[in-house]
């Protein structure tokens, strides 16, 4: 009787597959071929920081994709929507939030706006909670165009969005507006989600020699996203328009309304641990 009792007070205690699921974060890269992106994207500083916010801080993914291609590829969100979802398998996931910067926003609400595509979709979606998407190119960059059509930004912008590829011709302002119209949520007049979209805007780029601030992300891209910036509106992180990565979702904070020192965020700088926004990240999620 003895052990009866015993055997009943463990089957009460006993925990069901479904009890184990577990909640984990997902570092999503925008533009390019990455194949180390936690080290050439992101970096171990920024992704450290942001995953200790979660209740078991090793149920991370950082994603590696060819982000080069168009966001509905087989090697962009084909090879995203696989990577979550053995990422989903191993980790018992059911609580997923996915954290994107620039393009890899628009990579993600393909596969949010699109859940018929690919039986690999419906996975992914129902497991994450929320996007957070940093600095996302939701309505494309006039840089885009101007790449494109192979005027002087090819030399300026070479480091950022490489030359010519299909992700690229995808930016370009009256691409993404058919996009928006037409395959992807989120946007004005467009259905929603299904997902909080939660956006962070970068507004401007500071690289004054003297000051220190102008050093988190590297000198020279800020030198360079300040160069660009003046083929875009007052309000741009260098690449990206606000009216751009605002386009999408709702706003979680422009840089300067959240960060240290009220310092704005480049689109390097919001990719990196620059002015509080891993600890921001971290504590939202």
């Amino acid at each position: 009787m003895k052990t009866a009792n015993t055997l009943m007070l463990l089957g009460l205690f006993a925990v069901s597959p479904l009890s184990l699921a577990a909640s984990g974060i997902a570092f999503i890269h925008g533009t390019g071929h990455q194949t180390d992106a936690l080290n050439d994207y992101w970096t171990g500083e920024f992704v450290n920081s942001v995953r200790q916010g979660l209740p078991n801080s090793a149920n991370y993914t950082v994603i590696n994709c060819d982000f080069d291609q168009y966001m509905w590829d087989e090697a962009a969100a084909g090879c995203l929507a696989s990577q979550l979802g053995s990422f989903i398998d191993s980790k018992n996931i059911d609580d997923l939030v996915l954290l994107t910067h620039s393009n890899g926003g628009n990579v993600v609400r393909w596969i949010l706006s699109n859940p018929t595509w690919d039986a690999r979709y419906p996975k992914v979606i129902n497991a994450t909670s929320r996007v957070i998407a940093l600095a996302p190119s939701s309505a494309g960059t006039p840089l885009a165009d101007a790449v494109t059509e192979g005027n002087v930004f090819e030399t300026t912008l070479g480091w950022l969005l490489g030359y010519g590829s299909d992700a690229v011709k995808q930016q370009q302002v009256s691409w993404m507006s058919y996009y928006n119209a037409n395959w992807l949520k989120g946007t004005a007049g467009r259905p929603a989600l299904g997902k909080p979209f939660e956006v962070v805007v970068g507004s401007d780029v500071d690289s004054a020699i003297w000051d220190s601030d102008s050093y988190c992300g590297g000198y020279q891209n800020q030198v360079a996203l300040e160069t660009t910036q003046n083929w875009l509106d007052d309000c741009s992180d260098g690449f990206l328009e606000c009216s751009s990565q605002s386009a999408a979702g709702t706003v979680w904070f422009k840089d300067k309304q959240k960060t240290w020192g009220s310092e704005p965020l480049s689109h390097q700088q919001s990719r990196r641990a620059c002015f509080g926004l891993d600890v921001f990240i971290r504590n939202r999620i």
